[in-house]
């Protein structure tokens, strides 16, 4: 068979091929595009237009109004700004909280229950998987009953001799709280006279509410299980020979898992980072069913803020660039995690005492 032939028959094998992949794909790609891709420019629309949920957001009455949306969130200067920035500083010091916390819990408890000399493993790893399988509204409720002026956490604290807070009622900062105790109760002028999203930066850094704080110790305790399962995965798939290696040249325990073990589980860890921002980020049905925001404001979150402008206050395209500007933030914090993780050569330096010193000898 000559070559133009030859080279024919392949490119049509080729085309054939790729016909079929998309044949094959065509049904997933038609409903991505219809309940994603389709919605979600609809969404984008929206957050452009002064629609406010009645009729087609595409119907003659709406009007195109550009950023004005975004720009009464961000520098608006009234009730729309400050609400958005009470909502971002409560998320943001969610974030900063759980999203660490659940991480570490979730590794050590992979850690612990994968260790062949432990009995009952599997009981263990059930136990602690099974918050995470339970749903979200009946864990709420749990903790507004386990943490009310008078319930179990508070008793457990007056049995070791500390007066519990009204959790779920009080809207203080724990880190004013805590410099309350040496006599500050206010911030300096640069702090307090100086504003961020029409919040100043004293309250910036108020820290979590106490009532936000119950929601964070709640949400690591339903997000470990299911980050742990992933660690399990991670570590099970490891080989063993580097271990052995790092062994026989006397690394001890912590010097195995911190030089050998964590920089093996990068790709684990990555994705339990980015699960964890996007899950942190998007908390809503928490503080819909606990406190819709409250006390204070101080649980309200951008995901809460977005689904009560267009819900609750009709102005669906305010909710809509909240949403989006929500998006933005969390692919920010997820391309620097990526790139806070990504493998980066060796320096020179450090792989200077590894290499063989061409002076002192070589192969004989």
């Amino acid at each position: 068979m000559s070559t133009p032939a030859r080279t024919a028959r392949r490119s049509g094998l080729r085309s054939g091929e790729a016909a079929s992949g998309w044949l094959f794909t065509a049904p997933m790609i038609i409903l991505l595009g219809m309940f994603l891709v389709i919605p979600v420019l609809m969404a984008l629309w929206v957050s452009f237009s002064d629609w406010n949920g009645r009729g087609s957001p595409f119907g003659g009455t709406v009007s195109f109004v550009g950023l004005d949306n975004y720009s009464a969130l961000v520098g608006g200067g009234g009730l729309a700004e400050q609400d958005f920035g009470t909502a971002l500083r409560n998320n943001a010091w969610y974030v900063l909280l759980v999203v660490p916390t659940q991480t570490m819990l979730s590794l050590l408890l992979a850690v612990l229950v994968n260790r062949q000399i432990l009995r009952g493993r599997g009981f263990f790893r059930t136990a602690f998987y099974f918050p995470s399988v339970t749903s979200s509204v009946a864990i709420t409720v749990l903790w507004l009953f386990l943490f009310s002026a008078s319930g179990a956490v508070n008793k457990l604290l007056a049995f070791i001799g500390i007066n519990g807070p009204n959790w779920f009622n009080d809207p203080s900062g724990v880190l004013h709280n805590f410099l309350g105790l040496f006599g500050v109760e206010t911030g300096p002028a640069a702090l307090t006279g100086n504003t961020f999203l029409g919040i100043s930066f004293w309250e910036w850094l108020a820290g979590p509410s106490v009532a936000m704080s119950a929601f964070i110790l709640m949400a690591v305790f339903t997000t470990s299980g299911t980050f742990m399962l992933l660690f399990i995965a991670a570590l099970q798939n490891l080989s063993g020979d580097v271990v052995e290696a790092a062994m026989m040249d006397g690394a001890n325990g912590w010097q195995r898992f911190w030089r050998v073990t964590l920089p093996q589980l990068r790709p684990t860890l990555f994705t339990v980072l980015t699960l964890g921002l996007i899950g942190a980020w998007q908390v809503f049905d928490q503080i819909y069913t606990g406190t819709q925001g409250g006390p204070g404001k101080t649980t309200l979150t951008p995901a809460y803020l977005s689904y009560q402008a267009a819900f609750t206050n009709q102005a669906w395209g305010q909710g809509a660039a909240i949403a989006f500007i929500l998006f933005v933030i969390i692919v920010a914090f997820t391309l620097f995690q990526r790139w806070l993780l990504a493998e980066r050569q060796v320096s020179e330096r450090r792989m200077r005492p590894y290499l063989q010193n061409p002076t002192s000898g070589g192969s004989k």
